[in-house]
């Protein structure tokens, strides 16, 4: 017999009405239990599936999420996909994958196409600096977490999880100057973004705190190409006097390309210069040589994530409103390896 495709069908082969059918299906209302056999006999033998999706937008309930992140090859970004479809899937949700590519346009074109297929939430990892967007949503009532990248201001206003990234970069300067490191310069990241801010201000403090002045020419700041343009900054200034003996890297990716520059240059790693970074990307402990890194739980908070968002989503169930905005701060290691 062929796949048969919608309840009606089912009815005609029963005999019944498509409201019995969608009665049994759903588990609800009484039937009587001859005809319940009657239509689930009808189903195992037509291989019958129900259109969940199409059910759930009709009862407005879909089910989906939508999980934004600015490009695929940024390489924090899988584990945090990995963490949060794992909930995800656990809850019976579907996850929408989107890429933002860093353009705004980009972005809210993503949460109006979401908006239309009623996704019932957004996890955003890929907020480049104006939230207006974000704010509007939730003035709508619709439930979003922000992981990672975020702003000061919206700490309290949104739900948003990340790592003490203040502490992270207080620990890996600290660490470097107690390994006997004396001129540390500092790739930062992107300024419009809160995270990187919050790594240099405790690269700051963790060297006032040590009596150490601030060489404006060991902070780097990042090129308009990314953290790709650190390979001729590196070489540039590993060629001056008084060059650095370490570089504290606010993201993996930018050490990785620090330490090939220094390779280039025939120069030790830590022997004549340490590379510390933050992440922890899977990368980053088959580098040469391995490469000591802030350890970020990238899968446990894409996993938190979810557990924010479905929180949003189950509090707006039943009260009909937004839960009060939530912050998680997650602990991070300094995992030591032989880069320094």
């Amino acid at each position: 017999m062929d796949q048969i495709t919608s309840i009606k069908e089912i009815a005609q082969i029963c005999g019944v009405s498509a409201s019995t059918v969608s009665r049994v299906l759903n588990g609800k209302s009484y039937v009587k239990e001859e005809t319940r056999r009657k239509v689930l006999d009808a189903v195992r033998r037509t291989n019958f599936r129900p259109n969940l999706l199409a059910r759930s937008l009709k009862q407005g309930n879909a089910r989906t999420i939508c999980l934004m992140v600015p490009s695929y090859g940024n390489l924090i970004f899988p584990e945090i996909m990995r963490g949060v479809n794992s909930v995800a899937l656990d809850r019976g949700y579907t996850t929408f994958f989107s890429i933002t590519d860093e353009r705004q346009e980009t972005e809210e074109g993503i949460y109006n196409k979401m908006r239309n297929q009623q996704v019932e939430g957004f996890i955003i990892c890929s907020a480049i600096g104006d939230e207006t967007a974000i704010y509007r949503l939730c003035e709508e009532g619709v439930p979003v977490v922000l992981v990672n990248r975020f702003q000061k201001e919206d700490l309290g206003r949104l739900d948003t999880i990340s790592v003490d990234n203040y502490r992270a970069g207080y620990v890996s300067t600290q660490y470097l100057l107690r390994s006997g490191r004396k001129r540390i310069a500092i790739a930062c990241g992107d300024p419009g973004l809160f995270l990187y801010n919050e790594r240099y201000r405790g690269y700051r403090d963790a060297l006032r705190d040590a009596g150490r002045e601030i060489d404006p020419r060991l902070v780097l700041q990042e090129p308009p190409e990314g953290h790709d343009g650190y390979y001729d900054i590196v070489k540039r200034i590993m060629l001056q006097e008084n060059a650095p003996d370490a570089f504290f890297a606010t993201a993996d990716p930018k050490a990785f390309v620090i330490m090939r520059a220094l390779h280039d240059l025939k120069l030790r790693i830590p022997g004549d210069v340490s590379v510390i970074g933050i992440d922890n990307a899977e990368l980053s402990a088959y580098m040469e040589p391995p490469l000591t890194t802030v350890a970020q739980p990238l899968c446990r908070m894409g996993q938190e994530a979810m557990q924010m968002l479905l929180r949003q989503i189950e509090y707006k169930r039943e009260k009909g409103t937004l839960p009060p905005p939530e912050t998680i701060t997650l602990p991070f290691d300094l995992l030591v390896r032989q880069s320094t």
